[in-house]
């Protein structure tokens, strides 16, 4: 991958599954800022999750593979799937970077509420620098409210910081997880492909832990 007069968006994510929610903040993000591409980033080791993902890296990355079957413009990246370690974000930049690849080219794709949270990313406030982002509203939490914990940043919404209003669905993958563990449909919830795949490998069927939200 070489550095072109390109925009990429990069959703990153545990996606245990990945479900519409995630597919609805990419989409709004790529039209709202005229992306060229969206690469799909499922985290191998998710700093912000106390536990481990319930599903493998394998199931997770076919499952990504499986939601953006079709969808041009559309790609899985195994980048942080073939890395030790904690999947930091910065980390994950830095290496586009070296590819060359400019942080303006660069679209970090995340909820209002995951953006909320920011400041406890690791390497913030540099990380910042290392990327434009696009904040999308989530049910819950609106973008208003994220930055009003971040509110250094306010100066930067327009220049490395855009905001999307956008309508996306109210279903988060703990809830997913919860509903399987259950023996509940996910019908509308997550892609048909992706359903199929959790119904044929039978995943998610004994989850113990069911509130870790991502």
């Amino acid at each position: 991958m070489t550095a072109r007069a390109v925009r990429i968006g990069l959703l990153g994510g545990t996606f245990d599954p990945i479900h519409v929610g995630h597919l609805d903040a990419a989409e709004a993000a790529r039209r709202a800022l005229a992306l060229d591409e969206i690469l799909v980033i499922p985290a191998h080791d998710p700093p912000h999750r106390n536990d481990e993902p319930y599903a493998s890296s394998f199931h997770r990355f076919a499952m990504v593979c499986l939601a953006i079957d079709g969808s041009p413009g559309y790609r899985a990246s195994d980048v942080e799937l073939l890395r030790n370690g904690p999947s930091y974000t910065a980390i994950t930049l830095r290496d586009l970077r070296r590819q060359g690849w400019q942080a303006a080219q660069l679209y970090f794709i995340l909820g209002a509420d995951a953006f909320a949270e920011i400041a406890t990313w690791y390497e913030y406030p540099a990380i910042i620098d290392e990327c434009r982002f696009a904040v999308v509203a989530r049910p819950g939490t609106t973008i208003d409210a994220a930055l009003g914990r971040t509110p250094s940043l306010r100066s930067r919404v327009g220049s490395s910081i855009h905001l999307v209003e956008a309508k996306t669905a109210p279903v988060s993958s703990s809830a997913i997880r919860a509903r399987l563990a259950t023996g509940q449909p996910v019908d509308g919830l997550v892609p048909t492909a992706v359903a199929r795949h959790i119904a044929i490998h039978q995943l998610y069927k004994t989850v113990d832990e069911l509130h870790a939200k991502d």
